[in-house]
């Protein structure tokens, strides 16, 4: 036992769910020799072994919707309906990975040379550590994890200390599958322990999700060493609404992209601009769509929006808006607006018409159940505006118009441009971005690629006489 543990606070009872020992720094060599083994059996395995083992996990994992939708909401606070479509969005890329992984990994064979043979390999890079944030804690790890094991890769999974059962869910859910011993592993483990599996000589690979802070933290764990990593580290989202969008579906779909999961979503919309035309209508629609959603305990099926993951998130929060409001914004639905229960770390929605643009609200991700709407007068506006960010993983576009939506996207610095959707990602387009938001790539083929190495096979076979 460790002599070290994890206390896991509940967020909406503030009580302790969970107890958990931490792994201890001695344990991290025979953590990743076991990984090794397991991988130097695993990479000699064909594409269609994998696909099979991933097939198995995906209906182990179903078998434990329930439960682990239940641990999910204990942890962190998700609605538990959201936690069970959480379990679907995991089946669904695994599913979609799975289907795509003979053909993406496939050996690329160049046109014909007389007296040669040349073609690509796809090979796997080894020990994959997948360090997994919390606000999805199942759709964001399975992005690295199917893929990773599909490609050949053993994978060691450690979670935010806020949801550490995902990772163990993951574990069980190969065991099941009669996954090798030690080819999907999960831990729990301090910054320090973390740290020295990423310098660990037998890991070679780093997928993170999380801060900008800790993007770079694990940058530069890492610096003295010749690995690759995806780094995915947040994003101030925005959504342009044009005159010409279809109203009703701009308003309902900018509401829910703004606070489902209570806006702690890397991919949430963040910050709004609206031309000006319309800029009354939307916001007052906006205002009254938001006002309806539910506070409460999240397992109740009525609960809309469940208490924040982070106790600490509530102040900064208020301060956003305290400060949005100071540079000449308006208040058009406050938290004072929402019943709220007795107990749990909640903060109501919060909506700031005529947010300034240089203002935190606009700036800095919130990650938490508030929101700046400012008016545009066109096109070029909109597109100085959504660029203005240290951020782009998504933007979206409110628009009737096709070619107006391709002519904005291809101009706008972002990983996904969406029209007429958001907050949403399609397993078949790579999931990446720019700037402040990292780099790298997972889902789609790509994000297969993307955890296997090249190797070029040039092979001469006939000798010139």
């Amino acid at each position: 036992m460790s002599a070290k543990e994890l206390q896991v606070i509940n967020p909406y009872t503030e009580e302790t769910a969970f107890t958990l020992p931490l792994m201890e720094a001695k344990e991290v060599n025979a953590l990743v020799e076991r990984a090794r083994k397991a991988y130097y059996l695993w990479r000699s395995t064909s594409v269609a072994e994998r696909i099979a083992l991933c097939n198995r996990f995906v209906a182990a994992f179903e078998a434990m919707r329930d439960n682990v939708a239940m641990e999910i909401t204990a942890q962190m606070g998700k609605p538990l309906q959201q936690a069970k479509n959480e379990v679907s969005g995991l089946i669904d890329r695994a599913n979609y990975m799975s289907s795509i992984a003979e053909e993406a990994l496939a050996d690329e064979w160049l046109s014909e040379k007389p007296g040669f043979q040349r073609y690509i390999r796809h090979e796997p890079l080894g020990v994959v550590f997948d360090i997994a944030a919390w606000n999805y804690p199942l759709l964001i790890a399975v992005n690295a994890v199917v893929p990773a094991v599909l490609g050949g890769n053993a994978v060691i999974i450690k979670h935010s200390s806020k949801t550490p059962l995902c990772a163990q869910a993951f574990e069980d859910a190969f065991r099941k599958a009669g996954a090798p011993e030690g080819l999907v592993q999960a831990i729990i483990a301090d910054h320090t322990v973390t740290e020295a599996i990423i310098k660990h000589p037998g890991v070679d690979h780093v997928a993170f999700t999380g801060s900008v802070q800790g993007g770079r933290e694990v940058n530069r764990s890492a610096a003295d060493r010749f690995i690759d990593m995806g780094l995915e580290l947040g994003g101030k989202d925005p959504a342009y609404v044009c005159a010409d969008a279809d109203f009703r579906w701009a308003v309902d779909n900018c509401v829910d992209g703004a606070f489902y999961n209570a806006g702690q979503s890397c991919c949430a919309v963040e910050r709004i601009y609206v031309e000006q035309s319309i800029y009354k209508d939307f916001v007052e629609a906006f205002a009254a769509k938001t006002r309806e959603y539910v506070l409460g305990d999240p397992m109740d099926t009525a609960t809309g929006i469940g208490p924040l993951a982070a106790r600490s998130a509530n102040a900064f929060l208020k301060a956003q808006t305290t400060a949005a409001l100071s540079a000449g914004g308006r208040l058009v639905v406050s938290p004072s607006d929402f019943a709220t229960p007795g107990t749990g770390w909640f903060h109501a929605p919060a909506v700031v018409a005529d947010a300034a643009q240089d203002s935190s609200l606009m700036q800095e991700e919130s990650f938490g159940t508030v929101v700046g709407i400012l008016p545009v007068s066109g096109d070029e506006e909109a597109i100085r505006f959504m660029n203005d960010s240290a951020y782009g993983l998504t933007a979206s576009i409110w628009t009737a118009d096709v070619n107006r939506a391709i002519r904005i996207g291809e101009q706008i610095e972002t990983g996904t441009f969406f029209m007429n959707r958001c907050d949403y990602l399609d397993p078949a387009l790579p999931w990446c971005g720019v700037k402040d938001t990292g780099r790298g790539a997972t889902l789609s083929r790509y994000g297969l690629l993307h955890l296997t190495r090249l190797k070029s096979m040039h092979l001469r076979t006939v000798i010139p006489s």
